[in-house]
C-alpha cells in the first residue's frame, strides 16, 4: 500500500494517523521457522537485517505478516545513512554493523494474523486492532520491535508534523474504511516538511571543462511504461562528481529515457555541453524539488540520497502530477522499554 504526496494533512471523519518513519519499508513474512524481509518494491531485506530477522523468529507466533519500516535510532534520531551502509555484498560486513548499530522494526499494519487468516480485504478500522491485540500478546518484551503510534486526532497528528526532522519523516493518514490496497495510492496520503521524489536516472552529463560529472538527468515512468525526462539535479562537490563518475559510466547504455527525452543546454547556461549520456535505468535517486510545471521540475533539484531500495519502475509520473492533491512521549517509541 502506498501513499500519495499532499500538500496538508486531510481532516475529518475517517482518518487515522500515523508518524511517517524515515527508514526502509519493510513487509515480514513469518512461517515457522522461515522468515522473508520484503522491501516495498518485492526485493529481500533479509540477509541485510539479520538481527530483525531473529526478532521475528523470537515472537511466539510462528505465523503472521506484518507491514511496517525498519528504522536505525541513533542518538534519539533516525539514520538513513547507516540503512544504506547495510545494502552490501559482504556478510561479514552486515554482521558488523547489525551488531554496531542494531535496526528496529516499527509495525503499522498486520496482513495476515496469528492463524494464517489474510486480512487484506478488512477495512484499517479493524486490521489496527489486531495489530495492537498482537503487539500487546505476541511482542511483549521481544527486542527490536515497536508499535507504531496511531491517532484519529488530527490536533495530535500536527504535533508529530511539528517534530519531523528528528525522529519523523512526516505524517501519513489512512482512510478507516478502506481495505489494505496493494501498489494503490487512493487509501493513503503523506504530508512531509520538504517536498521530495524518487526518481530513476536516466543520463548524466560531465562537466563543461572536465571529465567529471555536471548534472544527473532525472526520469519518471508514465503508464505504458514510458520514461520520461522530468529535470535535474547538479550542485555536487569535486569529490562527489569523480565517485559519481565511478558509479555511472559503467551503466552508460542507449536509449536513456525512452519516452520525453532531455534537450540541449539551458540558454542561460551556454557554456554546457548539450551532450548527455545515456543510462541504463537501474540508479534510482531521492531529490528536493519545489514547483512542477508541464510534467517537469521547474528548477533545479536538490540531491538528498541515493535509494537502493527503490525499484526504478515504482518511480512514476503519478508522484507530481497526480490531481488529488489536498488542500508528548513518542520519542519513547524508539528509546523506551521493549513492547
Amino acid at each position: 500500500m502506498e501513499a500519495l504526496l499532499v500538500d496538508t494533512l486531510p481532516t475529518g471523519p475517517g482518518w487515522h494517523y500515523e508518524p511517517k518513519w524515515d527508514g526502509f519499508r519493510c513487509l515480514v513474512f513469518r512461517n515457522g521457522r522461515s522468515v522473508e524481509l520484503q522491501s516495498k518494491s518485492g526485493q529481500s531485506l533479509t540477509r541485510y537485517f539479520p538481527e530483525v530477522v531473529e526478532a521475528v523468529r523470537s515472537v511466539p507466533a510462528d505465523a503472521f505478516v506484518l507491514d511496517g519500516e525498519i528504522v536505525i535510532p541513533i542518538d534519539g534520531q533516525l539514520s538513513f545513512d547507516d540503512l544504506l551502509q547495510r545494502i552490501h555484498p559482504a556478510e561479514s560486513r552486515v554482521k558488523k554493523l547489525s551488531a554496531e548499530r542494531p535496526a528496529l522494526l516499527v509495525v503499522f499494519d498486520m496482513l495476515a494474523d496469528t492463524g494464517r487468516h489474510a486480512l487484506v480485504d478488512r477495512p484499517l478500522r479493524e486490521r489496527r486492532p489486531f495489530l495492537e491485540a498482537f503487539a500487546k500478546k505476541e511482542l511483549a518484551g521481544v527486542k527490536g520491535f515497536r508499535l507504531s503510534p496511531a491517532t484519529t486526532d488530527a490536533k495530535a497528528a500536527r504535533a508529530w508534523f511539528s517534530m519531523t526532522g528528528g525522529i519523523f519523516d512526516g505524517v501519513v493518514a489512512k482512510r478507516l474504511d478502506l481495505e489494505y490496497r496493494s501498489g494503490d495510492r487512493t487509501g493513503m496520503q503523506k504530508v512531509k516538511r520538504l517536498r521530495t521524489v524518487d526518481c530513476v536516472v536516466g543520463g548524466f552529463r560531465y562537466a563543461s571543462k572536465s571529465r567529471v560529472v555536471g548534472s544527473l538527468l532525472l526520469g519518471l515512468y508514465d503508464a505504458k511504461g514510458l520514461l520520461h525526462h522530468v529535470g535535474f539535479t547538479s550542485g555536487f562537490s569535486a569529490a562527489e562528481r569523480k565517485s559519481m563518475l565511478r558509479k555511472l559510466e559503467p551503466l552508460i547504455k542507449p536509449p536513456g529515457f525512452t519516452g520525453r527525452a532531455p534537450g540541449g543546454p539551458s540558454r542561460w547556461s551556454t557554456d554546457r555541453s548539450a551532450e548527455w549520456q545515456p543510462l541504463a535505468p537501474e540508479l534510482v535517486a531521492e531529490v528536493r524539488y519545489d514547483h512542477v510545471t508541464g510534467g517537469r521540475f521547474r528548477h533545479g533539484t536538490r540531491f538528498l540520497r541515493w535509494r537502493p531500495d527503490k525499484k526504478p519502475r515504482r518511480c512514476t509520473l503519478d508522484q507530481i502530477t497526480s490531481s488529488r492533491r489536498a488542500s508528548s512521549d513518542y520519542p519513547e517509541v524508539l528509546e523506551g522499554a521493549d513492547l
